[in-house]
């Protein structure tokens, strides 16, 4: 199982990318975000390797987070490596997060490839792991962010508007957050 590769940039358009590793060249799938992201130097990608009858197709991530996404999503019935792929080009996975925190269904409708049932499907097998997705992005603050989102919660706020207002938030420590929410969920 490849899990990584390091090497320089041969070769890039949006959907993939050709990685020279010691003479050896790699076709790595990738999303827009890392596309947008890779210079057309020496690179390290995380990986995901994906063996199937007719082919071995490696998918590339600059990001731990984003590939915990897809590994994530491709376990989903119905969900493939392409689509899992379009969503990591659609949304980072903050955003992501975000759209599986306020249960968005038009959210998840924007990426290609997915129609209504697929998203009701993607929104209810991924439920709670938008605390995993921003706790790997992000440790300490994300501690923090789920912290002020509870203490938001317990005082009768809906999570939606809860979510809407934490992103608003600059604030790092649990106080601070709760405080400026407050501020901005007096305005919502």
């Amino acid at each position: 199982m490849i899990v990584g590769i390091n090497g320089n940039v041969v070769y890039k358009e949006p959907t993939f990318a050709h990685i020279d590793v010691n003479g050896v060249v790699y076709e790595v799938f990738i999303s827009l975000h890392t596309f947008s992201a890779l210079g057309n130097d020496e690179v390290k990608l995380f990986t995901t390797q994906i063996i199937r009858e007719d082919a071995q197709l490696l998918f590339g991530f600059l990001d731990m987070a984003e590939k915990k996404m897809f590994a994530r999503l491709i376990k989903i019935n119905g969900v493939g490596p392409k689509v899992a792929m379009a969503i990591c080009s659609t949304y980072t996975p903050n955003q992501f997060a975000t759209v599986i925190n306020n249960k968005d269904m038009n959210g998840v409708k924007k990426v290609p490839g997915i129609g209504p049932k697929s998203a009701g499907r993607i929104l209810v097998e991924l439920n709670g792991f938008d605390l995993e997705l921003i706790t790997s992005t992000d440790a300490p603050k994300s501690l923090a962010f789920s912290q002020a989102s509870e203490a938001l919660e317990s005082l009768g706020f809906k999570k939606d508007k809860i979510s809407k207002a934490l992103s608003a938030c600059s604030g790092d420590d649990t106080g601070s957050l709760v405080k400026e929410a407050l501020r901005l969920l007096q305005t919502i």
